[in-house]
């Protein structure tokens, strides 16, 4: 569990490196996670069951921070409370940005669970045609 811990630590700090080394405007933490998501998928044959979504000391470390989440918003929270100047002024493009990118999330998924349920339902055509022969 802590080398899973240590990991989790390890994709934060690699990608506040990548935000810093590359002025990128995302949080580092979203940049780490999505270079342990990468990492996951990449190394997938040597560290995941195929029953399995992921190793399971990771697992079990991610779902004991899941089971306190409402603490780690206090953090988040605090910062929002620290900026109320900035979202005094820039109310509006955060709303329309805020709505914007949902609307955008929901059409995306929409699509992309469009097409993977059609391309689900074609394999499964096929399956079953290749059973029959």
């Amino acid at each position: 569990m802590p080398a899973a811990f240590a990991m989790l630590i390890g994709a934060q700090l690699l990608g506040e490196i990548a935000r810093r080394l590359f002025h990128l405007p995302l949080p580092g933490p979203v940049i780490g996670m999505f270079l342990l998501a990468v990492a996951l998928v990449t190394f997938a044959n040597h560290w995941i069951v195929p029953s399995d979504g992921a190793p399971a000391p990771l697992t079990q470390v991610a779902q004991s921070l899941i089971g306190n989440m409402g603490l780690l918003f206090v953090p988040a929270g605090v910062g929002i409370v620290a900026e109320l100047g900035v979202l005094e002024r820039d109310w509006i493009p955060i709303v329309v940005g805020l709505l914007v990118s949902t609307l955008l999330g929901l059409v995306v998924t929409g699509m992309v669970m469009h097409h993977l349920t059609r391309l689900a339902e074609r394999r499964q055509a096929s399956a079953s045609e290749e059973d029959r022969a």
